[in-house]
């Protein structure tokens, strides 16, 4: 069993039911897994939904595991987007906030975004083509 963070295109992904994302995510639950979410998916989530999507979007989202982001969560979010900067890679905070969550909780990050996941530290969840 493992946990698996979404990263927020996923979460959107399955609210609209593309890319056939709410059967993945069915079947990892079904195999003995856990879901989750962090305060950067929920506030990116509720930032571009419209309202009558309120109700689905508030129902996945709290059917999620939830990990906060703590004082070492932010550090190494922090640290993780200077560390990069300086080799000439430019990173979101919010991504690097997001692969601090999935580093600091040993989480496996599923996301299509790769390349704004370069972190080797960071478990990555390869999709099934």
């Amino acid at each position: 069993m493992a946990t698996y963070l979404l990263d927020t295109t996923v979460i959107i992904d399955a609210l609209n039911e593309k890319k056939d994302r709410r059967r993945m995510l069915r079947e990892l639950v079904l195999q003995g897994n856990v879901l989750a979410c962090c305060p950067i998916n929920v506030a990116e989530v509720y930032a571009g939904m419209r309202p009558k999507e309120e109700r689905t979007t508030t129902d996945l989202l709290r059917s999620l595991q939830y990990y906060p982001i703590t004082f070492d969560v932010a550090e190494l979010g922090g640290r993780i987007k200077r560390e990069h900067s300086r080799k000439g890679t430019k990173l979101s905070v919010t991504d690097t906030l997001i692969a601090a969550v999935a580093m600091h909780y040993h989480l496996i990050l599923i996301t299509d975004n790769v390349k704004d996941f370069p972190m080797k530290e960071l478990s990555l969840f390869a999709r099934p083509n």
